[in-house]
């Protein structure tokens, strides 16, 4: 069978050089292409060599449009919101799957995004990992069954430099407990308390962030009761399973029909947090 040919964006950066590791070590997929911003000092270099590994036969270059001319069949994108948008529109006039880890992408962002899905196949998900999936289902499974009385409290801790808060991946937690139970999103979420604020309303969800160190990723889903409470914890010490994810996420993906997709399709577990 002929290889799942994949370009890597940003590949200089934290996540881009482990995506291109992990697809190189992939059987059955081959880099044809890789990328970083236009004035990044690694354009034209060797994109193995970028990526901090050794050579690999393929130069990084400034453009998208002309590291998808080799012919790929996919690209995966963890950049930065605004490049994340553009990449979407170059993939779509291209029929070029994509799959995008970015957080941070504004509302309308997500919008475009799901708009260029009508014309490729797009996987757009918080987070790959595949541990952080199997806790969005059982988080809707929880609160199906535990119901409006257990109170719903989300605590992410995640590297000082993170830019965004809280995460994507928090805000998605928030989501998928929404959802299964029935409550309006945008009046539910909670994000700050302080000073005389009363006593907690019902039918509200709270997400706290805290930020420091190296933390790679931590997320807790608590479900508040009289008399007892539930933890639902992920911890990553490695980003190593977000860019093994990805490349899981890439192999499903190529070839797919137009459509919008999460990690959720990727495992199969789809319906399971709507």
């Amino acid at each position: 069978m002929k290889p799942v040919r994949v370009v890597v964006c940003g590949v200089a950066g934290r996540m881009g050089g482990r995506i291109l590791q992990a697809v190189r070590a992939e059987d059955g997929m081959q880099v044809v292409g890789a990328t970083e911003r236009p004035d990044a000092r690694e354009v034209g270099l060797d994109a193995g060599t970028a990526a901090g590994g050794s050579p690999l036969g393929v130069t990084v270059s400034g453009s998208l449009e002309t590291a998808l001319s080799s012919g790929a069949d996919v690209a995966i994108d963890f950049t930065a919101p605004a490049a994340s948008q553009r990449h979407a529109q170059v993939c779509a006039a291209r029929k070029v799957a994509l799959v995008l880890g970015t957080t941070g992408i504004p509302p309308e962002g997500r919008a475009e995004i799901a708009a260029r899905a009508r014309e490729a196949p797009i996987v757009l998900a918080p987070n790959m990992s595949v541990g952080v999936n199997a806790l969005f289902r059982l988080v809707a499974e929880a609160a199906r069954a535990l119901g409006p009385s257990y109170e719903v409290e989300i605590v992410e801790m995640h590297h000082r430099a993170k830019k965004d808060a809280p995460s994507g991946t928090a805000l998605r937690l928030a989501e998928v407990a929404a959802d299964a139970l029935k409550l309006d999103r945008r009046a539910a979420f909670v994000y700050e308390r302080r000073g005389e604020t009363g006593a907690r309303q019902p039918g509200t969800i709270g997400l706290q962030a805290l930020r420091g160190g190296d933390v790679v990723g931590d997320h807790t889903v608590f479900f508040l009761a009289e008399g007892e409470r539930l933890e639902l914890t992920h911890r990553a010490t490695s980003r190593e399973n977000f860019a093994r994810g990805a490349v899981r996420a890439a192999r499903w993906v190529a070839g797919k029909p137009p459509g919008l997709y999460d990690m959720q399709d990727v495992l199969g577990f789809a319906g399971a947090t709507k």
